[in-house]
């Protein structure tokens, strides 16, 4: 029976490196996937999932209004899909969510979502919000701040390498604009 699965954590702890690794694993074994990334994210170029430690596929992107339900139907119609991989999740809407819901419980065919938790200032995404909510299994992948506690939270930081308060919700980066942290250095940053 088909699940829907939400791998969620900080930045930096691996979430595309094991979405490619899933992907990969189907493939080896004849099984046909389909790797979706959210377009909002551009930062390996357009239709692509990499991981930092190097590998990267091409995947199908969506928007926000994009009606994802119909998408994997119709590419299911065309060639048998075992696995849906969606990276970025957390760029989901609730609608998109449900729409999963109804991938996995129509079409019975499992998806994988792997996205942040919480933006820059602790908030929780739309995606990541109906996720936990919604998902059959729900799976944290851990990363480590630097006094080496486990990071739960993220940074934005400016240009200057100091950590941000305000800004809009979603701002696209890597190393160079985000940091993962413990939530005790957060609070320090954010809170305190």
């Amino acid at each position: 029976m088909a699940q829907l699965y939400f791998y969620y954590s900080a930045m930096n702890a691996g979430k595309s490196t094991s979405l490619l690794q899933s992907s990969y694993n189907y493939r080896e074994r004849g099984m046909n996937t389909l790797v979706m990334t959210a377009s909002i994210d551009d930062r390996y170029g357009v239709g692509k999932v990499a991981s930092r430690i190097g590998i990267e596929t091409d995947a199908q992107v969506f928007g926000s209004d994009d009606n994802l339900a119909a998408m994997i139907g119709s590419a299911h119609q065309e060639k048998q899909l075992h696995c849906i991989l969606i990276d970025e999740s957390q760029f989901l809407s609730k609608e998109q969510v449900k729409q999963l819901t109804h991938v996995v419980d129509n079409l019975d065919i499992p998806v994988l979502c792997y996205g942040l938790k919480t933006d820059f200032q602790g908030e929780l995404f739309s995606g990541s919000q109906y996720l936990l909510a919604w998902a059959d299994k729900l799976v944290e992948l851990k990363t480590i701040c630097h006094c080496g506690r486990k990071a739960n939270m993220v940074l934005r930081l400016d240009g200057s390498g100091k950590p941000m308060r305000d800004g809009e919700q979603v701002a696209i980066g890597g190393n160079e604009s985000y940091e993962s942290v413990c939530r005790k250095h957060f609070r320090e940053f954010l809170w305190d």
